[in-house]
């Protein structure tokens, strides 16, 4: 099974890169899966439906969340009714609106289980990432082995533990949430794929991508700002990875950043 992963679409710098890169590179890895983070897609924090159906028309078949997934309340009309969009599985509440995991098929009819994480380290404190990732795979099992999760946290001690801790039970495990592209991919021994960080796809000249000018203003003053996203060059991250769908272990993974030059303005 080949699977594309889109590190955090931030805005929309971040939609407007994939409009004009996601062909180009469905093309050139010809993935059976997509997956996005898209907690951001829509001005940088949350999601609307109208981003949601416009990232699906793209060609995106998951959405996955994270910390600022009920950032834009639009969220909480359409999020129970819609499987392909996960918040964190580790919500402490039975009835929080929403899914943290699902099983879906591939064109191919491959089973695929994908599971929403959030850490607890300087993020909001929610239940043990750790303890819901067993519960969850508990049951994403009995129906395939092949698993990605989506692990949005802040610390990468977090990101590599939990790696560790689900190495051979799960494909892969995908850090998101920093917006940095890191370096560190890799396969741990029991055939899990392992990245810390899918990075960004949004504004190339940011501070995280929204406006560098602004986001410095916060630094230098220590007053709050207000945030936007401008416009200007464009870069894609994310990792391509291809997984054995009897074994569900990782073959490959392999990070992609790709940069669209347009002027700041």
């Amino acid at each position: 099974m080949r699977l594309l992963f889109i590190g955090d679409i931030a805005g929309r710098p971040g939609r407007q890169c994939l409009k004009e890169l996601l062909p180009e590179l469905t093309g050139r890895f010809a993935p059976d899966f997509i997956i996005a983070n898209g907690e951001n897609a829509a001005g940088g924090a949350g999601i609307t439906l109208s981003v949601y159906r416009e990232l699906k028309q793209l060609g995106i078949d998951v959405i996955t969340g994270g910390n600022h997934i009920w950032d834009n309340k639009d969220v909480f009309r359409f999020i129970d009714d819609e499987p392909c969009l996960l918040r964190p599985a580790n919500y402490p509440l039975d009835d929080t609106p929403g899914r943290g995991s699902h099983v879906f098929k591939t064109a191919r009819g491959t089973g695929i289980g994908i599971l929403n994480l959030a850490g607890r380290i300087f993020m909001q404190p929610l239940d043990c990432p750790f303890k819901r990732a067993v519960l969850e795979i508990e049951q994403i099992r009995k129906e395939t082995p092949v698993i990605v999760v989506d692990f949005h946290a802040e610390a990468t001690a977090e990101k590599q533990a939990l790696a560790w801790y689900l190495d051979g039970r799960v494909s892969a495990v995908i850090g998101t949430h920093t917006h940095v592209l890191t370096a560190d991919e890799r396969i741990l021994p029991q055939g899990t794929a392992y990245i810390t960080d899918a990075g960004m796809t949004g504004l190339f000249n940011s501070i995280l991508g929204v406006d560098r000018h602004e986001a410095l203003q916060k630094f230098l003053t220590g007053l709050p700002q207000s945030f936007k996203i401008s416009r200007g060059a464009m870069q894609f991250n994310g990792v391509f990875l291809e997984i054995d769908e009897r074994s569900g272990k990782a073959l490959s993974i392999k990070r992609i950043k790709e940069v669209i030059e347009k002027p700041d303005y």
